[in-house]
């Protein structure tokens, strides 16, 4: 997907946010990799937008794990940027957070190697044409609940 500005990237996480609501079940795992400066963030802060969190979101780059609960989830919102390896991830605990109605948005999950659980949908965001104002969104589908996510979104972005 083409996403052209900030306001198009958080109008997709919304969607995203919206089909999380809808999906019933276990916890959900969102990698989500893109450069510096890609619009992972905004992309959450969408998704958070959606299931009914206002206000500004922060990245976690320095706490690393950020917590919110909405529309009975619970939302983690951890960004590994800082982490050199799966050793440092491990010691997160963050296979503890995976219960029931959990979903961990992680950006960087690149960075966790194998101490990371699957993930149910990866997202990337490449800069893309002259002046990188454009972003080229990707998602995979690697569960049946991201297979469900991923249509919802798809439904949602062509209204």
């Amino acid at each position: 997907m083409n996403v052209a500005t900030a306001d198009d990237m958080r109008a997709l996480g919304r969607a995203l946010g919206g089909a999380l609501r809808s999906i019933r079940g276990g916890a959900l795992v969102i990698g989500i990799e893109g450069e510096l400066g890609a619009g992972k963030t905004t992309l959450v802060g969408g998704v958070l937008a959606g299931v009914g969190i206002d206000g500004a979101i922060r990245s976690p780059t320095y706490t690393l794990i950020e917590p919110y609960e909405a529309a009975g989830l619970q939302l983690y919102h951890i960004d590994l940027y800082r982490l050199s390896g799966a050793r440092e991830v491990e010691a997160l605990g963050i296979r503890d957070l995976l219960e029931a109605r959990a979903v961990l948005l992680i950006e960087w999950p690149s960075r966790g190697g194998d101490a990371l659980p699957s993930e149910d949908l990866s997202v990337s965001i490449e800069y893309q044409g002259p002046g990188e104002q454009r972003r080229l969104l990707r998602a995979q589908a690697h569960s049946s609940a991201g297979d469900k996510l991923l249509e919802q979104i798809l439904a949602a972005t062509s209204e």
